[in-house]
């Protein structure tokens, strides 16, 4: 039987992936710190309370694997972001916190779990947001752009050790969840359930990157290609 693991799986987009993954018969373990809303996916379901700032997050990561039996898939959905164009100092480092250390702390673990088990495959959701720094939401788009390059690093690193590790990074729009909060005016929306089927459809194909969805796709390319020069002039909206 094939076994995944699932952290941030309490809501959005982690849940979404967590039920489409049961339901085409994956053993699953699911962690979140809510440990209570994941009984929703079912009693079959191993479940852990994690969360990804503490240090002990290691220690029980490998616990709930250990539980499940294995770790063929490691699948990494926890997140926080807000828009802080106040540049509110606790704001800043509680994302830096939870989108740097906390997933380097998972993402980490699994590695080396995978490295010393026979290896296996990381996805990881990060965004289009670090693409470019976007002033409205620096420390996200920043984190964002390090969970993006942190990726690509462990997977030459893996290359060059000859680990049987393959990567996935996940990189969606603005998905109607509860990250957004309230604010109604992100443009393209698109919601977890559609978007979760198009992560679990890359990960089976063994995407090195994808972006959700097209639309996305073409503003994101577009991006890059605007020079520094103008790009640092924009007046992106703040929510």
């Amino acid at each position: 039987m094939r076994r995944a693991i699932v952290i941030g799986a309490s809501s959005g987009l982690g849940f979404e992936v967590a039920k489409l993954l049961k339901s085409d018969g994956w053993r699953l373990g699911v962690a979140a710190r809510r440990s209570d809303l994941l009984q929703r996916l079912g009693d079959d379901v191993e479940t852990e309370a994690l969360d990804v700032t503490d240090a002990g997050a290691e220690t029980r990561l490998l616990a709930l694997i250990e539980r499940v039996g294995g770790m063929d898939l490691f699948f990494y959905a926890s997140g926080i972001g807000r828009q802080n164009p106040q540049l509110e100092a606790d704001v800043e480092l509680a994302t830096v916190c939870t989108n740097g250390q906390g997933f380097t702390r998972m993402i980490g673990t699994a590695f080396r779990y995978m490295a010393q088990n026979g290896g296996g495959h990381i996805a990881a959701i990060t965004s289009i947001a670090g693409t470019k720094g976007l002033g409205p939401a620096p420390s996200y788009s920043a984190t964002k752009a390090f969970q993006n390059v942190y990726l690509q690093a462990l997977e030459q690193l893996a290359n060059a050790r000859r680990l049987n590790i393959r990567f996935t990074d996940i990189r969606p729009g603005f998905v109607a969840t509860a990250l957004l909060g309230d604010a109604p005016n992100y443009p393209l929306l698109m919601q977890p359930e559609a978007v979760a089927r198009q992560m679990v459809k890359a990960i089976k194909k063994q995407r090195h990157i994808v972006v959700i969805d097209g639309r996305w796709r073409i503003i994101t390319t577009l991006w890059r290609w605007i020079p520094n020069w103008i790009w640092r002039r924009l007046k992106l909206n703040a929510n």
